[in-house]
């Protein structure tokens, strides 16, 4: 849709104007600490700063913390999420020296041309020349193409979210073409994958689009459409519980410190594999696996891991294990693909030339960000405006989502979390409320997590519109804390793709504005969960029934209390390892 500059320039204005006035009031434009001073102004958290700067409240921390504390690597229901996020949860990102300025490479800040070519060549070159920092001064970059970030060790830094634009006027179908579904139907991938701004490594982008454009619709994962083509390093030899850091193996000759690999798990002709996800629960040996052919699809079970310490046979991960590693699941050390690692994409706007949302499952690709094989990179200070879809982790790994906001006229995934995404972490986030009503036969979701998806955060967040969408795939051992939502939006996810929850899925410290219970309160639904410290909910609208039968092992704690100590779960257990 063409667009003229002086429509172009207003917009930029636009969004400078808001970031400009918010600030007036008293804060960032994501409002105060935590997104405060709005109607869903600030988290417990901020509330128990305001009179104890230590955050404690001059309470009593919970029972059920404290019984955390004393197995916090294998406590049944709550996960250990500590190393959460960029480096183990650093609160510093890298900061690449700046070697471009993509004025210099022929961009025009004042939206009067397709910027894309020249911001992707100063990517590329720097990039290839061992990365950098590609700036982008203040002003509105009109995109005609997808801006690729596909180097490690290379940042693309705008000069703020409220004064760096860019401006997309196309979506992903016109640029690389229709994606529809691996699983049949007419379905639009773009639904739930690819970004306008896409960090993934340059050869497996390349590869991915390639095969979109032959419509040999790709698997997104780790390993894509050949996984048997990935070398075996080393075999696991004896059986490791879940919780521990090592594993031992036939032979460590191929193995190093600081290599990433992946520890692969197959299944067992009884999915033994998929009822250990769910927690051992007796309802889950009795569920039927054998015909959630879009769970099945995501199985080998794919866990990156760094590797700390090689001795002799020994080999220790930089995190505890995320499962029982049993032989019968014929866990394996792998080559994998080449991840990006130690990039980001920081303080920008990505602004859709208007269109409507499409209907459910035919998204155009109006896609803000996506996060695809990325592995220690971070997003930060990132503002996406009128999208079909938000920011994307797509077989992402130990990625930081900080300061991320999505606004306009609705998204259908705000925030999705998926194809094996382990160990992310997505903080001081926001949805806001949108700017039109939702055209009839669209959907709107959350924060989402699906497909074998593990050990990931949300963390202080304020969502005006969503819900705590899971969307089926046996997601597992993720956390959300500290969040203030107006729980209106439902859960997604086909039959096929089995259960909404796998175990130790925690909720803590929720405040739910409109009283809704569906998708926060899962003590009822959940494996192995804990849902502490929410507020009183009913059901209504979205109601759903177990996967499992039988006893769930779920924990509800505090419950119509928000306002717990500790107030936000992650950065308690960050704090504790830490202190040790």
């Amino acid at each position: 849709m063409a667009m003229s500059r002086r429509k172009l320039l207003t917009a930029s204005v636009q969004v400078t104007s808001a970031a400009a006035a918010a600030t007036a009031l008293g804060g960032t434009p994501f409002g105060g600490t935590a997104f405060g001073g709005t109607a869903f102004g600030g988290t417990a958290k901020a509330a128990d700063a305001a009179v104890d700067p230590s955050g404690q409240g001059g309470r009593q921390p919970l029972a059920l913390w404290r019984e955390f504390t004393a197995t916090p690597y294998t406590h049944p229901q709550i996960p250990y999420v500590a190393r959460a996020g960029y480096d183990g949860g650093s609160r510093r990102f890298r900061r690449h020296p700046v070697r471009a300025n993509v004025l210099r490479y022929g961009a025009k800040a004042d939206g009067s041309a397709d910027a894309a070519p020249a911001i992707n060549r100063a990517l590329r070159e720097v990039g290839r020349a061992g990365g950098g920092t590609v700036h982008l001064p203040p002003g509105t970059y009109r995109i005609d193409d997808v801006i690729r970030l596909g180097w490690s060790n290379t940042t693309l830094r705008g000069a703020g979210s409220g004064r760096t634009v860019l401006y997309a006027t196309r979506s992903l179908t016109d640029l690389i073409g229709p994606y529809g579904s691996r699983y049949g139907g007419d379905k639009s991938s773009w639904s739930w994958a690819g970004g306008l701004v896409w960090m993934c490594p340059a050869d497996r982008y390349a590869s991915l689009t390639d095969a979109i454009r032959a419509k040999d619709w790709p698997f997104e994962g780790w390993t894509g459409n050949k996984r048997d083509q990935w070398r075996t390093l080393a075999t696991v030899t004896e059986e490791a519980p879940q919780g521990s850091w090592s594993v031992t193996v036939d032979s460590a000759s191929q193995l190093r410190p600081g290599a990433r690999v992946l520890l692969q798990y197959a299944d067992d002709p009884a999915h033994g594999l998929l009822d250990h996800m769910a927690g051992d629960v007796d309802g889950a040996a009795t569920y039927d696996w054998s015909d959630k052919s879009k769970l099945l699809s995501y199985v080998p079970y794919e866990w990156p891991a760094l590797i700390t310490e090689v001795r002799g046979r020994r080999v220790t991960f930089d995190r505890p294990l995320p499962l029982d590693t049993r032989l019968l699941w014929r866990p394996r050390i792998t080559t994998m693909v080449e991840p990006l690692v130690n990039s980001g994409v920081e303080g920008l706007t990505i602004r859709m030339t208007p269109t409507p949302q499409s209907p459910h499952l035919l998204d155009k690709g109006y896609n803000g960000l996506v996060a695809q094989c990325t592995w220690d990179c971070w997003v930060d200070d990132v503002h996406a405006v009128d999208v079909d879809n938000g920011f994307l982790m797509v077989a992402a790994k130990a990625t930081t989502f900080r300061r991320t906001r999505v606004s306009g006229r609705g998204s259908h995934h705000p925030y999705a979390c998926r194809e094996g995404s382990h160990d992310n972490l997505v903080e001081d986030f926001a949805i806001d409320r949108r700017t039109v009503p939702a055209p009839s036969g669209t959907q709107l979701h959350g924060i989402n997590a699906e497909g074998l998806s593990s050990y990931n955060v949300w963390s202080r967040g304020r969502m005006e519109m969503g819900t705590f969408d899971t969307h089926r795939g046996l997601p597992f051992a993720c956390v959300r804390t500290d969040i203030t939502v107006s729980n209106d939006g439902q859960h997604g996810g086909d039959a096929s793709a089995g259960p909404l929850y796998g175990a130790r899925f925690t909720h803590w410290n929720v405040t739910v504005t409109n009283g809704r219970a569906g998708c926060v309160k899962i003590d009822d639904i959940a494996p192995y969960s804990a849902t502490v410290g929410i507020s009183t909910v009913t059901p209504f609208g979205q109601i759903d029934v177990p996967d499992f039968t039988g006893p769930l092992h779920s924990r509800l704690e505090s419950y119509g209390t928000p306002g717990i100590d500790p107030p936000n779960l992650y950065e308690a257990q960050r704090a504790l390892r830490l202190r040790r």
